[in-house]
């Protein structure tokens, strides 16, 4: 129980339905879903569609996203991958010809075709009750009539101010600058699409005049996209994968997410007697991000594409977490033991909705940097994702850049459970931290039992390409003694990445809502 003198935030609890999202409208729409007779899947669709017009530099239609559900009264977990393709002209070796030696970043060649449309149109029809006018209602209007800007995204939206350009700067900027907490961002085109999407699903997006705006606009920037591109974007229904740690069973999403690169941190940290550690000590900081550069450093050898990769199981091997954990020195740092593959960015949103039901949906969707690409499409105002930024220019490497390729994908939903059944959706934002996120949240119930809420407000740190850092939650003794062991420790500007969870307490027939304080959102239930 936290201390009632001190700041805060409580555990929210509700018996038929919670939401925890970043954002508090987005929470409120979710449940009136709820009350209005649908289900997880249209609270979580219409939550986060709307995100994309309180949050627009952390996502959008432009975007992808990637869910995890379980159907109510099943302990089963289903998984839909949301992430668009590579346009079929992408080529890795024309990019490193014109001098590229790693993927562009605010550039046309870095976006990949937006998938997230696609897959809540699909996850509606096959698994949601109110159909497409009805959630995407509160979106749309909202869209037009304005949002007032909540504080932290304001702070986000002013350090990315120069990113959007050209049409993007017209739509996402207010008079050339980023608004200020509480001044109102409105986007009437997005409303236009939004209602053609609601009559028409999914072809009205990806085929007919939004589909022609965005690629005259892409090809007008640069980028090789066509029509049939977006025609044929198409999300899937995949497998999900799981590790075990303690008895808690880490459901993740296969790749081209990095929800392997969670699992063999867990398994990795399994070797080590955690629990017994200071949680806000520097020896579990030190343990956790030497697992981190270990485990990230598989991720980036190995993963990419599902089609295009061949050692999922030897990142998933306890043979692998064990030899990679004989490599830890307790009193030493290592060096990053491989290079980044992917650009490094911070901006996502995770969302996550329990029914009455008890139907379980946790869902990322994100356009990666702060403004994507930077680049939107002229009339509608479709700010695009870079996802393809996350591709490699490395010849022969699985995450090479090609075209109708995915490229590794940083953003991953969660799932917990526990005897085979599930306990709770969660997920933490904040890109290249996501799979260090799963994992330091995850330990802080297991070894340190903290309730979801408490494992949310935790200090945090993360190793992030050589330089740890280390959230002010942490004592400045901590920071020195990091910086003994060789750790190059800064105090990071932004908190490091935000949270959602919703633990299902069975045996009292109640939701317990968790939301980090380090976003502007909540929990709420009913």
């Amino acid at each position: 129980m936290r201390d009632f003198h001190q700041p805060g935030r409580s555990t929210v609890f509700a018996q038929n339905g919670m939401c925890a999202t970043s954002h508090p409208l987005a929470a409120k729409v979710a449940v009136q879903m709820l009350e209005a007779g649908g289900n997880a899947v249209d609270a979580a669709i219409s939550a986060a569609v709307l995100l994309g017009i309180c949050e627009p530099q952390m996502t959008g239609i432009g975007g992808d996203c990637f869910f995890l559900i379980s159907p109510a009264g099943s302990d089963e977990i289903i998984a839909l991958n949301g992430s668009g393709r590579a346009p079929s002209a992408l080529d890795a070796a024309v990019l490193r010809a014109a001098g590229h030696s790693v993927m562009p970043t605010y550039d046309a060649n870095a976006v990949t075709v937006p998938g997230a449309i696609d897959a809540f149109c699909r996850l509606s029809k096959d698994h949601g009750k109110l159909g497409l006018k009805n959630i995407l209602a509160p979106a749309i209007y909202y869209a037009e009539a304005g949002v007032p800007v909540g504080p932290r995204t304001s702070f986000d939206w002013s350090e990315a101010e120069g990113t959007p350009k050209g049409a993007g700067a017209k739509h996402y900027l207010i008079n050339g600058k980023a608004p200020k907490p509480g001044q109102v961002f409105r986007a009437p085109k997005q409303a236009d699409v939004l209602r053609r999407v609601a009559e028409h699903g999914r072809d009205a997006f990806y085929e007919g005049e939004v589909a022609e705006d965005m690629v005259a606009s892409l090809r007008a920037a640069g980028g090789t996209h066509t029509l049939d591109d977006f025609s044929s974007t198409a999300c899937e229904y995949t497998t999900p994968i799981s590790g075990t740690y303690k008895e808690i069973e880490l459901v993740e999403h296969p790749p081209n997410g990095q929800g392997a690169t969670a699992i063999l941190m867990n398994n990795i940290l399994s070797e080590f007697d955690i629990a017994a550690l200071d949680p806000l000590g520097t020896q579990r900081a030190h343990i956790e991000a030497e697992a981190a550069k270990l485990a990230y450093g598989a991720r980036n050898r190995f993963l990419a594409d599902h089609d295009h990769m061949s050692r999922l199981d030897h990142m998933l091997s306890m043979d692998t977490a064990k030899a990679l954990a004989a490599l830890i020195d307790p009193n030493r740092a290592m060096a990053e033991p491989a290079k980044l593959s992917e650009q490094v960015h911070k901006e996502t949103i995770y969302l996550t909705v329990v029914d009455k039901d008890r139907m379980a949906v946790s869902l990322i969707y994100s356009i990666f940097h702060s403004f994507g690409s930077g680049i939107a499409s002229d009339k509608f105002g479709i700010l695009f994702q870079n996802r393809g930024a996350g591709f490699s220019l490395e010849e022969g490497h699985p995450n090479e850049a090609l075209g109708g390729k995915r490229p590794m994908h940083t953003i991953i939903p969660g799932m917990l459970k526990k005897g085979g059944k599930v306990i709770m959706p969660f997920g933490v934002m904040g890109g290249a931290y996501q799979p260090n996120g799963h994992s330091r949240f995850l330990s802080n119930m297991v070894d340190f039992g903290m309730h979801a809420q408490e494992a949310i407000d935790a200090p945090r740190c993360f190793s992030d390409a050589g330089d740890m850092k280390v959230e002010r939650g942490y004592s400045d003794t901590v920071r020195q003694e990091l910086s003994d062991l060789g750790h190059s420790v800064s105090v990071p500007e932004t908190p490091i990445g935000g949270a959602q969870a919703i633990f299902i307490d069975e045996e009292n027939g109640v939701l317990h809502g968790a939301s980090d304080p380090r976003k502007d959102g909540c929990a709420l239930g009913y």
